[in-house]
């Protein structure tokens, strides 16, 4: 055999290499919201916070309000790339062609807080499923984060016809409202909203590892508190949550958490006091909540842990920050840290990955090898108030991770 003759048919040999082994790369980078890891919108030193909040023009037509909260100090626009799109499912790749890239001719705020983007989309006839993704990449270091919302699926009875925003023209992009801000709710399709109070107060959730269901209420308290003229601000006094309509005979409407002025940080000793079950004994807890004087009782309490007074201070310092990031982050008719993913942030801390499908939210813990990570999946449930609301699927398998976390705790050691 000749030595062009090997040489041609190495070479075709390392072509056909190279294509056996590009298909499956190719397919490897195909992004899709099943795939894509978004544990940046959890993270406690993220730059930027995303939310799309739609307003819903017609059956298939939506105004896509995008703020996006500046985190980082001063932030450069041109240090990030900010994009968008609608899927039809959350398999559908997300390629660059399908992204639409948006300039600073884009802006239509540029806020001390915000960067603000509005945009116009048509769903077309016949697309059963539609999820609106808004994405920024920092140019920087390649982090990516995003943020998805369904516009039409079967967990979403509808979105509102009108907006909520703060006096500077920004969307109401939190979680909560404290008591006595107002908003200004604006409209091109109605007159008057109407306003709905709900008192309800909420116990803190079982364990991952409880697996018996928690007593349900079977009433929801809730009053009538008349209409409004849209183009006017608001305020909210009371704390519980609202839920605020165009058509009360529509289950359309947006809710509005109310919280104290302290929230999201804690408020008060006795609110301490209850939020320390999650790394308590249940005798522990007991004593705290009938405890005269909540103060003494906590100082002794957490001293107790660790056996060390500083050590002390750096641990309610810790906890108390994860409490504040749940409430920030978990927020819905709930306050964060009462809610069944607020728990899991608390006590586990953010999680090094975190996927979304249709139905259900997986947050993964400890390396990437399947063999020693632990999942948290939590299950989507359908909720008139709010598009985002999971309760965790437990399980007794959680029960050795929770309690070694739990452990890290009680020792003073948890640093995230």
């Amino acid at each position: 055999m000749t030595t062009t003759s090997i040489s041609s048919k190495f070479k075709l040999f390392i072509g056909l290499l190279i294509l056996f082994i590009g298909i499956p790369e190719y397919s490897h980078s195909q992004q899709n919201l099943a795939s894509v890891n978004q544990a940046l919108r959890y993270s406690r030193y993220s730059r930027l916070s995303l939310k799309i909040i739609p307003i819903q023009e017609s059956d298939r037509s939506f105004l896509l309000q995008m703020p996006i909260e500046k985190i980082e100090e001063n932030p450069d626009f041109d240090d990030y790339i900010f994009s968008y799109t609608v899927v039809s499912s959350y398999q559908e790749a997300i390629t660059d062609e399908k992204m639409m890239v948006l300039t600073e001719e884009d802006l239509k705020y540029d806020t001390q807080n915000h960067f603000f983007f509005e945009k116009k989309v048509e769903i077309p006839m016949g697309q059963e499923f539609a999820i609106a993704l808004l994405k920024v990449s920092d140019r920087r270091q390649g982090d990516e984060y995003f943020y998805h919302i369904d516009l039409i699926s079967p967990f979403i009875f509808g979105h509102p016809d009108f907006g909520a925003y703060y006096g500077n023209n920004i969307p109401f992009d939190q979680s909560f409202l404290v008591q006595n801000e107002a908003l200004l709710f604006k409209s091109n399709s109605v007159i008057n909203l109407n306003r709905f109070y709900y008192p309800a107060k909420f116990e803190a959730p079982f364990p991952a590892m409880e697996i018996k269901s928690p007593p349900v209420s079977r009433q929801v308290e809730v009053e009538y508190e008349g209409d409004f003229l849209i183009n006017t601000p608001r305020s909210f006094e009371k704390e519980g949550y609202y839920f605020i309509q165009s058509d009360t005979n529509s289950t359309k409407g947006l809710m509005i958490k109310t919280a104290p002025e302290s929230f999201p940080r804690v408020g008060n000793w006795e609110e301490m006091t209850q939020m320390v079950v999650y790394i308590s004994t249940r005798k522990e807890h007991e004593s705290l909540l009938e405890a005269a004087d909540k103060k003494i009782a906590l100082d002794q309490y957490w001293i107790g842990l660790t056996k060390n007074e500083e050590a002390s201070k750096d641990l309610i310092r810790e906890y108390f920050r994860q409490v504040e990031f749940a409430n920030i982050l978990f927020t819905d008719f709930k306050e964060g840290w009462k809610t069944d993913r607020g728990m899991v942030y608390i006590v586990m801390g953010p999680p090094n990955e975190v996927r979304f499908g249709l139905d259900d939210e997986v947050w993964s813990y400890g390396s990437m090898d399947s063999n020693s990570k632990i999942n948290f999946t939590f299950t989507r449930v359908k909720n008139i108030l709010t598009p985002n609301y999971y309760t965790l699927n437990r399980s007794r398998a959680l029960q050795p991770a929770w309690f070694k976390n739990i452990t890290v705790w009680r020792s003073g050691k948890m640093d995230f």
